[in-house]
Protein backbone atom coordinates (compact mmCIF):
# COMPACT_ATOMS: atom_id res chain seq x y z
CA UNK A 1 0.00 0.00 0.00
CA UNK A 2 1.25 3.03 -1.15
CA UNK A 3 2.01 6.04 1.81
CA UNK A 4 -0.44 8.75 -0.36
CA UNK A 5 -2.97 7.87 -3.13
CA UNK A 6 -4.33 10.32 -5.03
CA UNK A 7 -6.95 8.81 -7.09
CA UNK A 8 -9.84 10.95 -9.61
CA UNK A 9 -8.89 14.13 -7.89
CA UNK A 10 -11.33 17.29 -8.60
CA UNK A 11 -11.18 20.46 -7.29
CA UNK A 12 -13.64 23.28 -7.81
CA UNK A 13 -14.35 26.66 -7.46
CA UNK A 14 -17.88 27.99 -7.76
CA UNK A 15 -17.78 31.02 -10.68
CA UNK A 16 -21.18 32.97 -11.86
CA UNK A 17 -23.58 30.01 -10.86
CA UNK A 18 -21.09 27.35 -12.08
CA UNK A 19 -18.31 24.95 -11.05
CA UNK A 20 -15.19 25.65 -12.70
CA UNK A 21 -12.59 23.04 -12.02
CA UNK A 22 -8.78 23.74 -11.52
CA UNK A 23 -8.04 20.35 -11.02
CA UNK A 24 -9.43 17.93 -13.40
CA UNK A 25 -8.85 13.85 -12.47
CA UNK A 26 -5.21 14.07 -11.26
CA UNK A 27 -4.11 10.39 -10.15
CA UNK A 28 -0.87 9.59 -8.26
CA UNK A 29 0.89 7.76 -5.59
CA UNK A 30 3.75 8.39 -3.64
CA UNK A 31 5.60 5.26 -1.62
CA UNK A 32 7.09 5.34 1.87
CA UNK A 33 10.26 7.31 1.41
CA UNK A 34 9.97 8.95 -1.72
CA UNK A 35 10.37 11.76 -3.22
CA UNK A 36 7.69 12.85 -6.09
CA UNK A 37 8.32 16.01 -8.54
CA UNK A 38 4.73 17.84 -9.19
CA UNK A 39 5.51 19.83 -12.21
CA UNK A 40 4.58 22.41 -14.81
CA UNK A 41 3.95 26.40 -15.59
CA UNK A 42 2.00 28.13 -13.23
CA UNK A 43 -1.98 27.23 -13.27
CA UNK A 44 -1.53 24.11 -13.39
CA UNK A 45 -2.87 22.64 -10.87
CA UNK A 46 0.26 22.06 -8.31
CA UNK A 47 -0.69 23.92 -5.45
CA UNK A 48 -4.64 23.16 -5.66
CA UNK A 49 -4.07 19.75 -5.85
CA UNK A 50 -1.40 19.88 -2.06
CA UNK A 51 -3.96 21.73 -0.41
CA UNK A 52 -6.80 19.54 -1.39
CA UNK A 53 -4.34 16.48 0.22
CA UNK A 54 -4.39 18.80 3.41
CA UNK A 55 -7.87 19.95 3.23
CA UNK A 56 -6.49 23.50 3.33
CA UNK A 57 -8.14 24.76 0.15
CA UNK A 58 -9.65 28.09 0.58
CA UNK A 59 -13.65 28.57 0.20
CA UNK A 60 -15.44 28.44 -1.34
CA UNK A 61 -13.50 26.26 -3.36
CA UNK A 62 -13.83 22.33 -2.51
CA UNK A 63 -13.10 18.66 -3.52
CA UNK A 64 -15.91 18.01 -6.09
CA UNK A 65 -14.72 14.44 -6.70
CA UNK A 66 -11.93 11.95 -6.09
CA UNK A 67 -10.56 10.12 -3.29
CA UNK A 68 -7.15 11.10 -1.43
CA UNK A 69 -5.58 8.27 1.21
CA UNK A 70 -3.12 8.51 3.59
CA UNK A 71 -1.54 5.25 4.86
CA UNK A 72 -5.49 3.82 3.75
CA UNK A 73 -7.24 6.79 5.69
CA UNK A 74 -9.54 8.44 3.34
CA UNK A 75 -8.60 11.94 3.87
CA UNK A 76 -11.52 13.83 2.03
CA UNK A 77 -14.43 12.73 4.21
CA UNK A 78 -12.13 13.14 7.36
CA UNK A 79 -13.22 15.19 10.31
CA UNK A 80 -11.56 18.43 10.74
CA UNK A 81 -10.04 17.04 14.17
CA UNK A 82 -8.77 14.24 12.68
CA UNK A 83 -7.39 16.35 10.00
CA UNK A 84 -6.07 18.62 12.61
CA UNK A 85 -3.62 16.19 14.03
CA UNK A 86 -2.12 14.70 10.59
CA UNK A 87 -1.62 18.12 9.80
CA UNK A 88 1.84 19.14 11.26
CA UNK A 89 2.94 15.46 12.70
CA UNK A 90 2.17 13.12 9.93
CA UNK A 91 1.90 15.55 7.05
CA UNK A 92 3.76 18.72 6.90
CA UNK A 93 3.43 21.52 4.15
CA UNK A 94 6.40 24.48 3.59
CA UNK A 95 5.04 27.10 1.53
CA UNK A 96 7.54 29.36 -0.77
CA UNK A 97 6.71 32.29 1.02
CA UNK A 98 8.75 32.12 4.24
CA UNK A 99 8.01 36.01 5.35
CA UNK A 100 4.28 35.37 5.46
CA UNK A 101 4.68 31.64 6.45
CA UNK A 102 5.98 33.47 10.44
CA UNK A 103 4.36 35.95 12.30
CA UNK A 104 6.33 38.84 12.37
CA UNK A 105 5.19 39.54 16.15
CA UNK A 106 6.28 36.60 17.54
CA UNK A 107 10.17 35.00 18.00
CA UNK A 108 10.52 31.96 16.11
CA UNK A 109 11.25 30.37 19.38
CA UNK A 110 7.71 30.83 20.34
CA UNK A 111 6.40 29.64 16.83
CA UNK A 112 8.21 26.30 17.14
CA UNK A 113 7.91 25.15 20.34
CA UNK A 114 3.78 26.25 20.26
CA UNK A 115 3.77 23.53 16.73
CA UNK A 116 6.01 21.03 19.04
CA UNK A 117 3.82 21.15 22.18
CA UNK A 118 0.38 20.86 19.80
CA UNK A 119 1.29 17.65 18.44
CA UNK A 120 3.82 16.28 20.26
CA UNK A 121 2.47 17.01 23.72
CA UNK A 122 5.74 17.87 24.89
CA UNK A 123 6.24 20.42 28.07
CA UNK A 124 7.14 23.62 27.23
CA UNK A 125 10.96 23.43 28.26
CA UNK A 126 11.23 19.73 26.12
CA UNK A 127 9.45 21.51 22.89
CA UNK A 128 11.98 23.96 23.27
CA UNK A 129 14.99 21.54 23.39
CA UNK A 130 13.43 19.77 20.89
CA UNK A 131 12.89 23.16 18.81
CA UNK A 132 16.58 23.92 19.31
CA UNK A 133 17.18 20.22 17.81
CA UNK A 134 15.37 20.95 14.86
CA UNK A 135 16.89 24.36 13.95
CA UNK A 136 19.82 22.46 14.02
CA UNK A 137 19.07 20.04 12.00
CA UNK A 138 18.57 22.12 9.16
CA UNK A 139 21.71 23.95 9.49
CA UNK A 140 20.91 27.32 11.86
CA UNK A 141 24.08 28.19 13.71
CA UNK A 142 23.89 28.96 17.59
CA UNK A 143 19.85 27.62 17.06
CA UNK A 144 19.38 28.21 21.44
CA UNK A 145 20.99 31.98 20.57
CA UNK A 146 18.12 32.30 17.71
CA UNK A 147 15.62 31.28 19.09
CA UNK A 148 14.59 33.91 21.43
CA UNK A 149 14.72 36.19 17.50
CA UNK A 150 11.79 37.71 15.52
CA UNK A 151 11.46 36.59 11.51
CA UNK A 152 12.73 40.15 9.83
CA UNK A 153 15.97 39.18 11.88
CA UNK A 154 17.00 36.27 9.36
CA UNK A 155 17.69 36.48 5.94
CA UNK A 156 15.15 34.65 3.05
CA UNK A 157 17.17 31.45 2.87
CA UNK A 158 17.13 31.35 6.89
CA UNK A 159 13.42 32.11 7.09
CA UNK A 160 12.71 29.33 4.74
CA UNK A 161 15.41 26.95 7.01
CA UNK A 162 12.72 27.82 9.94
CA UNK A 163 9.72 26.81 8.06
CA UNK A 164 11.54 23.95 7.21
CA UNK A 165 12.20 22.87 10.96
CA UNK A 166 8.67 23.65 12.01
CA UNK A 167 7.47 21.30 9.17
CA UNK A 168 9.73 18.67 10.34
CA UNK A 169 10.43 19.20 13.97
CA UNK A 170 7.09 16.27 14.51
CA UNK A 171 9.42 14.15 12.27
CA UNK A 172 6.28 13.50 9.32
CA UNK A 173 6.00 10.73 7.21
CA UNK A 174 4.91 12.84 4.36
CA UNK A 175 6.74 16.96 3.74
CA UNK A 176 5.05 18.54 0.93
CA UNK A 177 7.36 21.42 -0.24
CA UNK A 178 4.96 23.87 -2.62
CA UNK A 179 7.29 25.75 -4.55
CA UNK A 180 10.26 26.43 -1.54
CA UNK A 181 13.23 28.09 -3.55
CA UNK A 182 10.75 30.69 -5.36
CA UNK A 183 11.46 34.12 -4.05
CA UNK A 184 15.27 33.15 -3.08
CA UNK A 185 18.50 33.50 -5.04
CA UNK A 186 19.88 30.38 -7.24
CA UNK A 187 23.04 30.12 -4.73
CA UNK A 188 20.29 29.39 -2.09
CA UNK A 189 17.63 27.85 -4.14
CA UNK A 190 20.84 24.92 -4.62
CA UNK A 191 21.45 25.51 -0.49
CA UNK A 192 17.50 24.31 0.01
CA UNK A 193 17.31 21.95 -2.26
CA UNK A 194 20.24 20.03 -0.63
CA UNK A 195 18.98 20.41 2.75
CA UNK A 196 16.01 18.79 1.70
CA UNK A 197 17.57 15.95 -0.15
CA UNK A 198 19.60 15.29 3.08
CA UNK A 199 16.63 15.61 5.48
CA UNK A 200 14.89 13.24 3.51
CA UNK A 201 17.43 10.74 4.12
CA UNK A 202 18.33 11.52 7.13
CA UNK A 203 14.81 11.08 8.58
CA UNK A 204 13.41 8.80 5.93
CA UNK A 205 10.60 10.77 4.94
CA UNK A 206 8.74 11.51 1.85
CA UNK A 207 8.15 14.54 -0.16
CA UNK A 208 6.03 15.69 -2.73
CA UNK A 209 8.01 18.20 -4.28
CA UNK A 210 5.87 21.26 -6.19
CA UNK A 211 7.91 23.65 -8.54
CA UNK A 212 8.20 24.87 -12.40
CA UNK A 213 11.62 24.37 -11.91
CA UNK A 214 12.62 21.11 -13.91
CA UNK A 215 16.50 21.01 -12.99
CA UNK A 216 15.62 21.62 -9.10
CA UNK A 217 13.05 18.78 -9.80
CA UNK A 218 15.33 16.58 -11.11
CA UNK A 219 18.49 16.90 -7.96
CA UNK A 220 15.61 15.72 -5.65
CA UNK A 221 13.41 13.34 -6.99
CA UNK A 222 12.60 9.87 -8.22
CA UNK A 223 9.82 10.62 -9.97
CA UNK A 224 7.66 13.13 -11.63
CA UNK A 225 4.19 13.92 -12.73
CA UNK A 226 3.60 16.60 -15.24
CA UNK A 227 0.32 18.79 -15.13
CA UNK A 228 -0.85 21.41 -17.24
CA UNK A 229 -4.75 22.62 -16.80
CA UNK A 230 -5.16 20.61 -14.18
CA UNK A 231 -4.86 17.37 -15.76
CA UNK A 232 -1.72 14.92 -15.44
CA UNK A 233 0.09 15.20 -18.70
CA UNK A 234 2.70 12.74 -17.94
CA UNK A 235 3.88 10.31 -14.68
CA UNK A 236 7.53 9.03 -15.33
CA UNK A 237 10.95 8.13 -13.37
CA UNK A 238 13.01 11.54 -13.71
CA UNK A 239 15.43 10.10 -15.99
CA UNK A 240 13.69 8.52 -18.45
CA UNK A 241 11.13 11.87 -18.32
CA UNK A 242 14.55 13.78 -19.56
CA UNK A 243 15.67 11.21 -21.37
CA UNK A 244 12.79 10.29 -23.53
CA UNK A 245 9.86 12.45 -23.00
CA UNK A 246 6.25 10.95 -24.24
CA UNK A 247 4.02 13.99 -24.07
CA UNK A 248 4.19 17.18 -26.44
CA UNK A 249 4.02 19.47 -23.23
CA UNK A 250 6.86 17.13 -20.98
CA UNK A 251 8.99 17.78 -24.17
CA UNK A 252 7.97 21.43 -24.76
CA UNK A 253 9.10 22.07 -21.15
CA UNK A 254 12.10 20.43 -20.97
CA UNK A 255 13.04 22.12 -24.20
CA UNK A 256 12.65 25.53 -22.77
CA UNK A 257 15.52 24.69 -20.12
CA UNK A 258 18.99 26.35 -21.02
CA UNK A 259 21.49 23.82 -21.28
CA UNK A 260 25.51 24.95 -20.56
CA UNK A 261 26.98 25.09 -24.26
CA UNK A 262 23.55 26.10 -25.93
CA UNK A 263 23.95 28.54 -29.06
CA UNK A 264 22.30 31.48 -28.97
CA UNK A 265 18.54 31.20 -30.28
CA UNK A 266 18.69 27.28 -29.52
CA UNK A 267 16.18 27.69 -26.49
CA UNK A 268 12.52 26.76 -27.82
CA UNK A 269 9.69 29.08 -25.82
CA UNK A 270 6.21 27.43 -25.48
CA UNK A 271 3.80 29.83 -28.14
CA UNK A 272 0.49 30.63 -26.74
CA UNK A 273 -0.72 31.27 -23.24
CA UNK A 274 -1.68 28.90 -20.68
CA UNK A 275 -5.46 28.11 -20.76
CA UNK A 276 -7.78 29.89 -18.36
CA UNK A 277 -9.94 27.29 -16.18
CA UNK A 278 -13.23 27.10 -17.37
CA UNK A 279 -12.83 28.05 -20.82
CA UNK A 280 -11.32 24.24 -21.66
CA UNK A 281 -12.35 22.28 -24.41
CA UNK A 282 -13.54 18.61 -23.97
CA UNK A 283 -10.16 17.56 -25.35
CA UNK A 284 -6.10 18.03 -24.33
CA UNK A 285 -5.80 21.03 -22.77
CA UNK A 286 -2.59 21.58 -24.44
CA UNK A 287 -3.85 21.15 -27.79
CA UNK A 288 -3.72 25.17 -28.56
CA UNK A 289 -0.65 25.03 -28.11
CA UNK A 290 1.12 21.53 -29.48
CA UNK A 291 2.77 21.07 -32.54
CA UNK A 292 1.97 17.52 -33.32
CA UNK A 293 -1.75 17.69 -32.08
CA UNK A 294 -4.44 15.12 -33.85
CA UNK A 295 -7.95 16.09 -35.31
CA UNK A 296 -9.10 14.18 -32.19
CA UNK A 297 -7.15 16.33 -29.54
CA UNK A 298 -9.29 18.95 -29.79
CA UNK A 299 -12.58 17.01 -29.30
CA UNK A 300 -11.69 14.07 -26.74
CA UNK A 301 -9.88 14.14 -24.00
CA UNK A 302 -6.86 11.64 -23.84
CA UNK A 303 -7.02 8.29 -21.52
CA UNK A 304 -4.37 7.49 -19.79
CA UNK A 305 -2.19 4.73 -20.97
CA UNK A 306 1.12 2.89 -20.10
CA UNK A 307 4.15 2.76 -22.25
CA UNK A 308 6.65 1.10 -20.12
CA UNK A 309 7.70 2.97 -17.39
CA UNK A 310 5.39 6.13 -18.38
CA UNK A 311 2.29 6.70 -17.70
CA UNK A 312 0.84 9.21 -20.59
CA UNK A 313 -2.45 11.10 -21.45
CA UNK A 314 -1.79 11.89 -25.43
CA UNK A 315 -3.49 10.98 -28.62
CA UNK A 316 -0.02 11.36 -30.33
CA UNK A 317 1.64 9.28 -27.97
CA UNK A 318 -1.27 6.53 -28.54
CA UNK A 319 -1.27 6.67 -32.41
Amino acid sequence: MALLEVRDLHVGFPVAGRMVEVVRGVTFSIEAGEALGLVGESGSGKSQTALAILRLLRHPGRVTRGSVRFEGRELTTASEAAMRSLRGSSLSIVFQDALSGLNPVFPIGTQLTDVIMAHRGLSRRAARDAAVEALGLVGIRDAAGRLGQYPHQFSGGMRQRVLIAMAVACRPKLLIADEPTTALDVTVQAQIVALLHDLRARLGLALLFITHNLDLMAEICDRAVVLYGGMMMEDAPVGALFAAPLQPYSRALLECVPRLGDRAGSLRPIEGASPVPGRLGPGCPFEPRCGVALDRCAAERPPEQRRGDHRVACWAAAS
